[in-house]
Formats: C-alpha cells, structure tokens, sequence
C-alpha cells in the first residue's frame, strides 16, 4: 500500500474516532453525519490514489464512487452515499438545518452513518 494511501485511510479513521466520542451525544447527530461524510470520502479518495485513478478534488460521494468502483470488491449502499451527499455541507451551517425531509439526522441516521462509514 502507499504512503498516500495509508495517510487517507488514517485520516479517515480519525473521523471515525470523532464520530465513537460524539455519537451517544444526541444533540451532534448533524457531526455525526459531517464526519461520517468525510471518512466515506477519504476512503475513497484512498482507493483513487492506490489505483492511481488521479487526484479528484470533490466532495461528492457519487462522483467518487463512480470513479473507485471498479477497484471495490464489496457492495455499497447507493442510498447511504446520495444521503451522505445531501447532508455534507448542510451539516455545517444552521441556516441549512432542514437538510433532510425532516430536518436534523434522527439519532437512528446518525447511527446508520457510522456503521455505512466504518
């Protein structure tokens, strides 16, 4: 594996970390969802550098999907990543709250990302 590689999956385990301190916190269900966004995209952008794929700056889910796929060898959730997708940026700001049809991610999302993330 690549030094690249190895320092996109680590930081991608480092948004996991985050997420394993926050996720009992019910009120950080929309950082849940930050970080478990980040760590998918990391992962990603991994396996884009291993494969030499070439540098992809985005931060869209699908779009780095669709480029890694052919070098994943397991099942993604197709509807996990577009949700990821829809509450990345959305998360961050207050004035976006209602990134969801019904609002901030319910704790069951955020506990849905996480898994989908790690």
């Amino acid at each position: 594996m690549k030094l690249i590689t190895k320092e996109w999956l680590n930081r991608a385990k480092d948004d996991l970390t985050v997420i394993e301190e926050i996720i009992d916190n019910h009120n950080l269900t929309n950082m849940v969802a930050f970080h478990a966004e980040q760590a998918v995209e990391k992962a990603l952008k991994a396996i884009i550098e291993e494969f030499e794929i070439g540098f992809i700056k985005t931060h869209q889910l699908e779009f780095l999907l669709n480029k890694a796929k052919p070098h994943i060898t397991f099942e993604v959730d197709l509807t996990t990543i577009k949700k990821l997708d829809e509450v990345y940026i959305a998360t961050r700001y207050p004035s976006d709250l209602g990134l969801m049809p019904y609002g901030k991610p319910t704790v069951e999302d955020a506990q849905r990302f996480y898994e989908f993330a790690s």
